[in-house]
């Protein structure tokens, strides 16, 4: 098991969710998927440039979620490891959200690759 093995689950979690179905939506979800394994295997993944904005759209999703549901009965609950899990996990995902962004912004051509810090112990 991976130290990131958590905050990939919280990737596929979201990205399984029933969302509507419309194609762009279901990229972000596949785009969450592909970030999840590449998260396993080594703490990094690699965003091709055209996928830049719906990859940061989704981390920012995920971000939302953790933060506007689970986050409040975790918290109710008293569990600390896993509110701080939690709370590192919307930090790991904004992070990239910024970085993603920074880079659509400033017109990259190349893939981005993210490499998300390490989790709480």
């Amino acid at each position: 098991m991976s130290a990131y093995t958590p905050f990939a689950a919280t990737l596929r979690f979201v990205a399984r969710q029933p969302h509507g179905g419309d194609a762009q939506t279901a990229t972000m979800m596949a785009l969450l998927e592909q970030a999840a394994a590449a998260l396993e295997a080594d703490g990094a993944f690699t965003v091709a440039a055209d996928d830049l904005t719906l990859t940061a759209r989704a981390f920012a999703a995920t971000a939302a979620l953790l933060q506007k549901q689970i986050l409040p009965e975790t918290i109710a609950h008293g569990h600390a490891s896993a509110e701080a899990q939690i709370r590192w996990s919307v930090d790991a995902a904004m992070e990239a959200v910024t970085l993603l962004l920074r880079e659509a912004a400033a017109g990259a051509n190349l893939p981005v690759t993210v490499t998300v810090p390490s989790p709480p112990v």
